[in-house]
């Protein structure tokens, strides 16, 4: 039986990555598309025309997720998979306490990263229900882990996975009395868009690093417990 998919953040970056593997193996994907004129997802859609939707969504916005999970809705009676994966950075969020802190940053950083995953869930929460395998998918980051963090800085992007994790907990408490689940993922460093142009410096490619969560999503049963799983690109458990 198909399975079906919304991905958030699918334009570039781990996003598009998560997409393409998606549609290579038989989903049928809805992709969430922040940035219009960005051309891989239209190059998709060419390739993959019938199992393929792009979404317009700014998970940031609620009038727009509302409306994205409309469309969405017009198109599929049910969705076995949320993947919320958009997120962002920012520049100033790397200063130390020191020096006047970007509070307007962090508050966008935490809009996105924090309550833009919490939105899309919400809205899609119907359709979900009605599917198979009843999972959200959350791209968290080993900046969500407090009891292994070694950074000085990064007060917004840190604290907004960490909330992310939290939300993922109690998310999945929810859930599993329902028949779903919760994964939280730390990708790895990867060579991303996340401060606005490709970081080519990160070892690991975003092909790679989906690749991996994937294997491990069809694998999610075995990860069900009391708590969401929380792991990295290699199934290795990280402290919340």
């Amino acid at each position: 039986m198909t399975k079906t998919v919304f991905v958030t953040g699918a334009d570039r970056g781990l996003g598009f990555s998560l997409t393409n593997w998606l549609l290579e193996h038989s989903y049928q994907v809805f992709a969430g598309r922040y940035i219009e004129d960005w051309p891989f997802l239209d190059e998709l859609k060419e390739k993959y025309p019938d199992t393929l939707e792009l979404i317009p969504i700014d998970v940031g916005d609620e009038t727009s997720v509302k409306k994205a999970a409309r469309m969405i809705a017009s198109k599929t009676r049910t969705l076995d998979l949320i993947i919320n994966n958009a997120g962002i950075g920012s520049r100033g969020d790397h200063a130390p306490v020191t020096v006047d802190l970007d509070f307007e940053a962090m508050q966008q950083i935490y809009n996105v990263n924090t309550l833009g995953p919490l939105r899309v869930t919400n809205s899609l929460l119907g359709l979900l229900l009605q599917g198979t395998d009843k999972l959200v998918v959350n791209i968290s980051s080993e900046a969500g882990s407090v009891s292994r963090n070694e950074r000085t800085a990064g007060y917004g992007y840190c604290m907004s996975k960490s909330a992310l994790n939290m939300q993922s907990s109690i998310l999945h408490r929810y859930l599993t009395p329902l028949g779903g689940q919760v994964m939280v993922f730390h990708p790895g460093w990867m060579q991303s868009y996340m401060s606005g142009k490709l970081n080519t410096n990160a070892p690991i490619n975003p092909d790679d690093s989906a690749q991996k969560i994937m294997a491990l999503v069809e694998q999610h049963k075995a990860y069900l417990a009391e708590q969401p799983a929380y792991l990295d690109t290699d199934g290795q458990s990280w402290p919340w």
